[in-house]
């Protein structure tokens, strides 16, 4: 345990942003999931809704750091791909 007072500001302020950081990532998570449903009942609309509602999550998700920005990028590509084939 921290001993001295930085060390238990540290733990604190650790303790916050992994939480900020778990629920940015499940959130993500939830509306990618969202979107391959969608595809998976082949549900055009819906598809294209959740996907515009995901993208600029993702993306909001690379600029915080809490995902590598090419990570983001691959995953907007896929579910994009996903997308577009539905038609």
């Amino acid at each position: 345990m921290a001993n001295h007072k930085s060390a238990i500001k540290r733990n604190k302020q650790s303790a916050v942003r992994a939480a900020r950081n778990n629920h940015v990532r499940a959130t993500m998570r939830t509306f990618v999931k969202q979107v391959r449903t969608a595809v998976a009942n082949g549900e055009q609309e819906t598809a294209k809704a959740a996907l515009t509602k995901a993208v600029p999550y993702i993306d909001k998700a690379a600029a915080k750091g809490i995902i590598h920005k090419a990570t983001a990028s691959r995953k907007i590509s896929r579910l994009s791909k996903l997308v577009n084939n539905l038609a």
